[in-house]
């Protein structure tokens, strides 16, 4: 069984998903010990029951004050931003904090691992490993905050598009233009009014969300999937054939005087890539 089938199987507490997936996608995070912080860059993964495990040598002043947070409960804080992967204004799409317990990184536990958790853990640098349990799970966005239970957190799995969806919004928006176009046709024209571009920002098993901005202002619109996916380009091919049947009717977006970026070329195989109108 992978990782996602829990996902698909039953229906997740959203924000778990989404907190799991910030910190599985994010390259680096925040770490605080008391009054002081530092920024872990490759250095942590995090486990299937959502352990989060972190590479930090214990001969450092960081390490130090992880040796003396050992076994205190709520110690050590993580913090992650999720950063929408393309270029607009207001690009925090998501804050994630974890208040956790420290221990030393068990390597028994390897026992019991897959190869898919195995693998991120013999990436982290070579030094000492240390695992922290959350006790409390915190997310903020633009929506307001909620706080996430720990069983929810452990239980939940990052979304199957998590990983790649900064190189899959990047490559849409710089090379399909066109799909993004038809895909503003399924968009209430009303939200879209004055709107210079339209960009995704953010994706999911679920649905895309695209975002009108306007030079003033911004509305982030989320088309569903008809149902859960494990590719981007197979959302986008549903999405499409949606905008298909709705024919002249809808033509595809253009907004007089928009300035749009210029679209690089695709260079990726029709069966590598999928997101060609073509």
């Amino acid at each position: 069984m992978t990782d996602a089938a829990p996902y698909f199987s039953v229906r997740a507490d959203p924000d778990a998903v989404l907190a799991r997936s910030a910190l599985a996608a994010s390259p680096s995070l925040r770490l605080q010990l008391g009054d002081v912080a530092a920024d872990l860059v490759e250095a942590h993964t995090i486990l299937h029951d959502g352990t989060v495990v972190l590479a930090v040598d214990p001969m450092t002043p960081t390490g130090g004050l992880l040796v003396a947070a050992r076994g205190r409960p709520g110690a050590v804080r993580l913090d992650v931003t999720q950063l929408v992967p393309v270029a607009v204004r207001s690009r925090v799409w998501a804050r994630v904090h974890v208040l956790g317990t420290s221990h030393r990184f068990d390597p028994g536990i390897l026992d019991t691992c897959d190869s898919d958790t195995i693998m991120p853990l013999l990436d982290l640098p070579p030094v000492a490993l240390w695992a922290v349990e959350p006790v409390e799970v915190g997310l903020a966005r633009d929506i307001g905050g909620a706080t996430v239970s720990i069983s929810a957190f452990r239980t939940a799995q990052p979304d199957p598009l998590a990983a790649d969806q900064a190189r899959d919004l990047q490559h849409l928006t710089q090379c399909h233009g066109d799909v993004l176009d038809r895909l503003a046709t399924l968009v209430d024209p009303v939200l879209t009014v004055g709107a210079a571009r339209v960009v995704p920002v953010a994706v999911d098993a679920d649905g895309i969300v695209l975002r009108a901005e306007a030079p003033d202002r911004h509305t982030d619109v989320r088309l569903p999937f008809a149902h859960r996916l494990t590719s981007l380009a197979e959302g986008l091919r549903m999405l499409l054939a949606q905008a298909a049947r709705r024919g002249s009717a809808c033509p595809p977006r253009t907004t007089a005087g928009a300035q749009r970026t210029p679209v690089a070329v695709c260079d990726l195989p029709k069966g590598v890539c999928g997101m060609s109108l073509a």
